[in-house]
């Protein structure tokens, strides 16, 4: 006869397992969201930077935001994230360096250059929000990170859409399996980290 204690751990694991499953399809799914609705400012989540030039997979968010700006989808566009990976330029200052350098002009792009992580991302630029009068958003990044963003973006209080980049360098078999389940967990352990 099975002892409690292995009881509570199959039946916990058989719990992770579905919910992990059921987050695979969300996130899947999720990913052909794309809302193009007009918006106060599309906010740009962060990711590493090459020196003072935006990695391939960052390139294609700020890409993605400079159109929706040029298409009047939106305002104002806000870069997001901090010196990461030991670099020397927070990745938002290589953002508006780089969308300035396109033909956005200086006054329509805010900063914040302190998020380590998404959850900062968003934030920190609750705090931009409230002191420029900006009410909704288009969140801009990859696909497969949209459901996750877009979670932890209303769970802080926004009001958005998705709009996830359609050049997204997360395009071959070998490059979307790898990111597709490190997304999987992450979406998990932000699940079971809400309240904490």
């Amino acid at each position: 006869m099975m002892k409690l204690p292995l009881k509570i751990a199959l039946a916990t694991l058989v719990l992770l397992i579905g919910f992990s499953g059921n987050a695979a399809y969300d996130i899947w799914t999720y990913a052909e969201t794309n809302e193009l609705v007009h918006a106060d400012a599309a906010i740009v989540l962060g990711t590493a930077v090459w020196g003072d030039e935006p990695s391939p997979v960052f390139r294609e968010r700020i890409n993605h935001s400079i159109w929706l700006y040029e298409n009047d989808y939106v305002e104002k566009i806000i870069f997001t994230g901090g010196k990461t990976n030991g670099s020397e330029l927070a990745e938002s200052v290589v953002a508006k360096t780089y969308a300035m350098a396109h033909g956005i002009p200086e006054e329509d792009i805010y900063i914040e250059d302190r998020s380590l992580v998404t959850i900062e991302n968003f934030r920190y630029v609750e705090e931009l929000a409230n002191i420029n009068g900006l009410m909704n958003f288009l969140v801009v990044s990859d696909p497969l990170h949209m459901k996750r963003a877009i979670q932890m973006a209303e769970d802080t209080g926004f009001d958005v859409f998705a709009s996830p980049t359609q050049t997204s360098e997360y395009n071959s078999l070998k490059t979307i399996v790898p990111f597709f389940f490190r997304e999987i967990g992450a979406y998990v352990a932000y699940s079971f980290s809400i309240g904490d």
